[in-house]
């Protein structure tokens, strides 16, 4: 055992107490593959700035207290609060129960993994845990007749008011040659107690299939969360994808990328405000396998406050992916001496004919940028507020679904808000 632990007996009554149904086998595996190794500790090269004791201290307390699911009946008023802020067809996860919607749009399948008697497929300590405690998972299927009109959006809410509270979430898309699919993923929480979420998503992407897909995490000041998506790209096939992370105390996101078919297009963008007492963390990783392709990653952070963020940024360059075209860049807007970013590009390339590029920079705003719109009549506040405003719209503006702009820049206004006027979140 090198990794962080829970107690062993408290976590296997905590598994058993699960409904005995197709998921049964693949939880006792993954409860022994957990057993073993625990939770990804600080000695991991990846898990270097990003100590996962919050997270194992929550776990333990959730199942010292019996493991009781949350039954939180205010979480309604805010899943209709959020639904009514997007026009979207939603697909609701709470405190990781799958609410099926009762009509789904022609081209798209919905159904749970007890239906499907689909298995979780991908592995790793954080994945393990998840599948050990996973009471069912969504899985879609989009097929390319799927009208593409209006979004398809996946609201991942958890609550935790009296005692803390760990959610288990499971997600696998699939899209099929040629689809053409628009897809958010809202991440929120809501409640006084310690939360602990715990996400895998999987997205499978055929053939010349198109898909933009938005992250969004906007968590309570007091929860943690640990996400990972799997991305397998077909041949000639595209993913824009954007994330955004505003709220949460301690948040890791983990994007692996496999481009294992020829001609694949992959854009990743990112924006992630911290204030006092957060830490961001995002870890990207895109693995070229074949060429000609092209991967693009742009992350942009605005940190405030006594706050930290990680970014790592990787792309691999397999032996024989000629004709790869990698891009990555992340640039920081620091606003207070107290904060810290740890900032990691890495090119691995085993390929001679290709076109790969990284940098980050690091920075504070322009006194002289400050003084003119100071003397243009706009107060401190203001100033630094349109100044971080502006920083942020490079990744802001590339947001693929327009019904999602209305609500997200008013999310980031009220971020960079709190940030300018000293606040956190």
């Amino acid at each position: 055992m090198t990794g962080l632990t829970l107690p062993d007996k408290a976590l296997a009554r905590a598994v058993d107490s699960l409904p005995d149904d197709s998921l049964s086998g693949t939880r006792q595996a993954a409860l022994a593959r957990f057993l073993e190794r625990g939770f990804p500790t600080t000695r991991l090269e990846d898990w270097k700035y990003t100590d996962l004791k919050a997270v194992a201290d929550i776990s333990r307390r959730w199942l010292e207290s019996g493991a009781v699911p949350v039954d939180d009946c205010a979480l309604e008023t805010e899943i209709e609060r959020i639904r009514a802020s997007i026009d979207a067809d939603w697909i609701v996860v709470a405190n990781g129960e799958v609410s099926l919607p009762g009509v789904v749009r022609d081209g798209i399948e919905v159904s749970t993994y007890n239906e499907s008697s689909l298995a979780p497929g991908f592995e790793g300590p954080l994945a393990d845990f998840n599948a050990a405690l996973l009471t069912d998972g969504l899985h879609i299927h989009i097929g390319p007749d799927a009208s593409a009109d209006k979004p398809l959006a996946l609201l991942v809410i958890d609550g935790a008011d009296s005692a803390p509270a760990v959610a288990q979430t499971r997600i696998r898309i699939e899209f099929d040659a040629g689809a053409n699919a628009r897809l958010v993923e809202y991440q929120a929480s809501r409640g006084a107690a310690d939360h602990y979420a715990n996400a895998v998503v999987e997205l499978d992407i055929a053939g010349d299939a198109v898909v933009d897909y938005v992250r969004v995490q906007n968590r309570a000041a007091n929860h943690t969360q640990t996400h990972r998506t799997e991305v397998r790209l077909g041949d000639r096939s595209v993913l824009r994808y954007c994330g955004f992370d505003l709220g949460g105390k301690l948040v890791r996101n983990d994007l692996d990328v496999e481009v294992s078919a020829p001609e694949a297009d992959v854009s990743i963008a990112g924006l992630y405000i911290a204030g006092d007492g957060q830490h961001l963390d995002n870890h990207v990783r895109i693995d070229h396998q074949v060429g000609p392709a092209r991967s693009a990653q742009e992350y942009r952070g605005i940190l405030g406050g006594r706050c930290r963020c990680v970014w790592n940024g990787k792309a691999i360059v397999q032996q024989g992916a000629d004709g790869t075209d990698a891009e990555q860049a992340n640039h920081n807007l620091l606003l207070s001496d107290r904060c810290e970013i740890d900032a990691k590009p890495e090119l691995e390339i085993y390929a001679d004919d290709v076109k790969c590029s990284h940098g980050t920079t690091v920075g504070q705003i322009d006194d002289s940028a400050l003084f003119y719109l100071r003397s243009r009549g706009l107060d401190k506040q203001d100033a630094m507020r349109a100044l971080t405003r502006a920083f942020g719209a490079s990744i802001v503006n590339r947001l693929p679904i327009a019904e999602l702009a209305e609500s997200l820049a008013a999310m980031v206004e009220t971020r960079l808000t709190d940030l300018t006027n000293g606040g956190s979140q």
